[in-house]
């Protein structure tokens, strides 16, 4: 399987850096960043600011920044559109969804369902309080939940990418043993 992540509009450098690290430990094969997400190395900021920023990413990337590939992506629904012609399936990980969107909907730990078997993912995370903005929303192929326990209604994006990214490899490990 391989899953590629789209990170659009996360704020936290901190969440960037945990992000890639959870991402290279579990095997993802690349990072898209988009739309205000802070990117390693940036050549379009300062040098100062560009350090300052890499300082915090690799604070809780340790190491992993420099180990799986990122690329910039300008036009996010640009970049979705193509990855669906390309035959990967486009998951969105969000919580709140519309009644329209409900249809589209994976509780984690259910079965994944057969016409949605792609070997090739997208995991989308959006910003961390709003979630993936409605225009990116209408291009996801289904939306992961992940089913919560306790009294709070979400996880942090990092935590969450995590737990995503570990059962989606398990839901499509069962579809094809």
């Amino acid at each position: 399987m391989q899953i590629t992540l789209l990170l659009h509009n996360i704020r936290s450098v901190y969440n960037v850096g945990a992000i890639l690290r959870t991402a290279e430990g579990l095997g993802v094969v690349g990072v898209a960043l988009s739309g205000y997400t802070p990117r390693y190395d940036d050549p379009n900021l300062l040098p100062h600011l560009r350090s300052k920023l890499n300082r915090q990413i690799e604070k809780s990337a340790l190491g992993a920044e420099n180990m799986i590939p990122r690329k910039l992506v300008d036009d996010p629904r640009t970049w979705l559109t193509s990855q669906r012609e390309a035959g990967i399936t486009i998951v969105g990980l969000e919580n709140n969804l519309s009644p329209e969107e409900l249809p589209r909907q994976l509780i984690l730990g259910q079965p994944w369902p057969e016409p949605l078997s792609s070997q090739r993912i997208v995991l989308v995370l959006g910003e961390e309080v709003h979630g993936i903005p409605p225009d990116l929303r209408e291009l996801m192929d289904c939306f992961l939940e992940i089913p919560m326990q306790g009294r709070k209604e979400s996880f942090n994006v990092s935590v969450a990418t995590g737990i995503a990214l570990w059962g989606l490899q398990n839901m499509i490990k069962n579809c094809h043993p």
